[in-house]
C-alpha cells in the first residue's frame, strides 16, 4: 500500500516536471458546437436604381451634373424573427498589390493624383437596424463638385451584419456573418481619357512574409486601366545580368490609385548594395509605360528584413534553446523512470529478505 502511494506521488511528480518543461508548447483544439442548425442567409439587399442610370448593371452607375446632389436608395430585408445590426462603410477604389481592384474597406492609401474622393462625395450612416421580419431603406446622399470633370468617380458600400461569426440567436439558431458590397461609378460626360501612369519609387519590403522588392506606380488618370501587365527586371548596379524578375498579365487598375507591384527575391537573403529596376507596363488597348529606376538597399534595411523573412528563419538552423530543453526535460523522465523502478525493486528485494528472515526464525522456533 505504501509502495503504491509512493509510486502515485512520483508519477505526479514525473507530470508537473512534464508540463514545466512541455507547456509551454502550444496545443490548439477545436471547440465542438451543440448547435448543428444554421440559418440559410443574414440579410439580403437590392439597389434601388434611379432614372439617371446610365448602363443595365447592377451596381450604381450614374450620370451626374456638376454641383448636383441626389440621394439614392439600398433596401435591406431581414427575414428572421431577430433585429439584425448592419454596418454600412463607404470606400473609394483602389488596386491592391495582386492587380485586383479593391471596393471595400482596406488599409491601401489614396494616390496624389485623386482629386475627388469618393468617401466625401457619397455620405451615408455608420449602422443601421434592419426590424425582425421587416425592411428598412439605406439612405446614401451623393454631392457632387461644383467643378464639372471627365472621367468616373469609384467606389464601394459595403454592407456587412455586425454581430460575430456564428452568434447565437434566442430561438437556438446559429447566424453566420455576412457582408455585400456594392458598386458605384460617378461620372458626367463620355469623353474618353486614356491611361497615363507615373512611376512613383522601387524599394524593398516584406511580400507575406518573404523578402521582396517593391515597385510602385500610379494611374494618374479617372479611368480605368484593364488587361495590364507589368514586367520587372532587377540588375544590380553596372551590370546587364538580371538576378530577379517577374512578369504578371490580367491586372486592372482603379482610377487614379497606386499600385505596390511586387517582385519576390526567390527565398533568397536580401543583400544589401546599389541596384537599377527595368519596369514594362502595357495593355491590351495599346498603353506602354517604361522606366529604369536606380534604388540602394541599405545595411539596415537587409539586417532588419533578412531577420523578418520565414523562409530566413527557417534556413538560419535549429533553435537550439528548444532542443536544450527537449533533452532536459528527456532526461528527467528518464531520470525518474530509473528511480521509481529502482525503489520498486529495492522494495520487493527487501519484502524477500524479510520473508527469508521470517521462514528462518520459524524453522529456529520449531
Amino acid at each position: 500500500m505504501k509502495n503504491t502511494k509512493r509510486i502515485t506521488q512520483l508519477i505526479a511528480f514525473l507530470y508537473i516536471i512534464s508540463f514545466g518543461v512541455f507547456g509551454g508548447l502550444r496545443v490548439w483544439a477545436e471547440e465542438s458546437s451543440t448547435s448543428t442548425t444554421q440559418r440559410a442567409s443574414g440579410f439580403s439587399y437590392e439597389s434601388l436604381l434611379p432614372e439617371n442610370q446610365h448602363s443595365d448593371a447592377s451596381y450604381f452607375d450614374l450620370r451626374m451634373t456638376p454641383g448636383q446632389e441626389q440621394t439614392v436608395q439600398i433596401e435591406l430585408r431581414n427575414p428572421w424573427k431577430n433585429p439584425i445590426d448592419v454596418a454600412v462603410n463607404l470606400s473609394g477604389a483602389k488596386t491592391n498589390s495582386n492587380g485586383v481592384i479593391e471596393y471595400g474597406p482596406n488599409e491601401l492609401e489614396n494616390d496624389a493624383s485623386l482629386k475627388y474622393d469618393f468617401e466625401k462625395i457619397v455620405t451615408g450612416p455608420e449602422k443601421v437596424t434592419i426590424p425582425a421580419e421587416s425592411s428598412i431603406m439605406v439612405d446614401l446622399a451623393i454631392k457632387m463638385p461644383e467643378a464639372g470633370f471627365d472621367g468616373v468617380i469609384a467606389g464601394g458600400i459595403q454592407l456587412q451584419e455586425i454581430e460575430g461569426e456564428d452568434a447565437p440567436r434566442e430561438d437556438g439558431m446559429v447566424v453566420n456573418k455576412y457582408a455585400y458590397v456594392i458598386g458605384m461609378l460617378l461620372s458626367e460626360t463620355d469623353t474618353v481619357i486614356d491611361p497615363d501612369m507615373k512611376l512613383n519609387k522601387v524599394y524593398p519590403e516584406l511580400n507575406n512574409g518573404r523578402n521582396a522588392i517593391f515597385v510602385n506606380y500610379s494611374n494618374i488618370q479617372p479611368v480605368y486601366t484593364d488587361d495590364m501587365t507589368t514586367e520587372v527586371q532587377i540588375m544590380k548596379a553596372g551590370s546587364e545580368e538580371v538576378v530577379y524578375d517577374t512578369k504578371k498579365a490580367d491586372m486592372r487598375m482603379a482610377p487614379n490609385s497606386m499600385f505596390d507591384f511586387p517582385v519576390s527575391l526567390n527565398g533568397e537573403a536580401m543583400i544589401a548594395g546599389d541596384y537599377n529596376a527595368h519596369i514594362l507596363v502595357t495593355t491590351k488597348a495599346g498603353g506602354r509605360w517604361e522606366w529604369d529606376q536606380k534604388f540602394t538597399i541599405t545595411d539596415e534595411e537587409a539586417e532588419k528584413f533578412n531577420s523578418q523573412d520565414v523562409g530566413q528563419i527557417q534556413e538560419r538552423g535549429i533553435n537550439w534553446l528548444l532542443i536544450v530543453l527537449i533533452a532536459g526535460g528527456v532526461f528527467l523522465l528518464l531520470l525518474i523512470i530509473f528511480l521509481i523502478v529502482r525503489i520498486v525493486n529495492k522494495k520487493k528485494e527487501q519484502k524477500k529478505q524479510l520473508q527469508k528472515r521470517k521462514k528462518k526464525n520459524g524453522r529456529k522456533k520449531a
